[in-house]
């Protein structure tokens, strides 16, 4: 069984293809989590909340790296895979030889991640030789800069991010490999998906992002199988509640009302 397989068995457990952003940012956490580890206090609280509607949880590393906060992430992985829920990590890894060989052991611990395919193949090696791990490529990001580069015009005229979709296709070699596309561009989200009809995508930005949820879904899923992610409309819900269980019931009622949202289109 693959990252891919399994996700397809928790979407179909869940009903969901939401993806839940723990990016815990220490200047919004709520005033009274009582830990020496604040982000996985409030970590925990909102996968409580959440996992009934959750496909996948991604953390995302900027928000974990320094010691506390990687003592963090390990515990949110933990905790997370117990409740039967994988993890993808958000790190847009991407580098040569041993750098990324090291980077990429930290699929011994998540269940798939995400890399940035700028320096080649070569740089991905490490983590696309990791059969049962997801591998999952930077394409058409949902953020604004997105067009300096990715929307830039290569060979026999496609677009960069066009042309990154079909290499990530080609390297599909182990069945592990999906593609970052952004639901703020929807006609884009569209195109890759008539170049690629089988891989599945991440489709960020449907949140705070107000990207388009329909077509999130209706290109974002490859036979059903795909995540569509919100962090901060999701976990951030509660801002101004003055107790936990408003703030984090906040979180799970946003977590269902984006399920139901996206089954919408299903």
């Amino acid at each position: 069984m693959g990252f891919f397989d399994d996700l397809a068995a928790r979407i179909e457990t869940t009903d969901s293809v939401v993806s839940v952003g723990l990016d815990p940012d220490p200047d919004r956490l709520p005033d009274f989590l009582d830990s020496d580890l604040p982000r996985w206090a409030f970590n925990r609280r909102v996968i409580d909340a959440t996992h009934e509607h959750a496909a996948c949880y991604k953390p995302n590393a900027a928000f974990y790296e320094d010691a506390d906060g990687w003592r963090s992430l390990q515990e949110t992985v933990a905790y997370a895979h117990g409740k039967g829920v994988p993890v993808l990590l958000d790190a847009k890894r991407g580098d040569i030889g041993n750098t990324a060989r090291q980077y990429a052991k930290i699929l011994d611990e998540v269940d798939a991640i995400t890399v940035n395919p700028y320096l080649g193949r070569d740089a991905l090696e490490p983590f696309l030789s990791r059969e049962g791990k997801g591998v999952i490529v930077l394409a058409r990001t949902s953020n604004p800069g997105a067009r300096d580069f990715q929307n830039l015009e290569v060979g026999n005229e496609k677009k960069l991010y066009e042309y990154v979709a079909q290499r990530a296709a080609e390297w599909n070699d182990n069945g592990n490999v999906g593609l970052v596309v952004g639901a703020t561009a929807p006609d884009e989200l569209e195109e890759v998906r008539e170049l690629v009809p089988d891989l599945p995508f991440l489709v960020p930005g449907v949140g705070a992002q107000g990207g388009d949820a329909e077509a999130a879904v209706e290109f974002g899923l490859a036979d059903g199988v795909g995540l569509v992610n919100s962090s901060r409309g999701i976990i951030f819900a509660g801002e101004g509640a003055t107790g936990e269980k408003e703030y984090f019931g906040a979180a799970g009622r946003a977590a269902r009302q984006l399920k139901t949202r996206l089954n919408e289109y299903r």
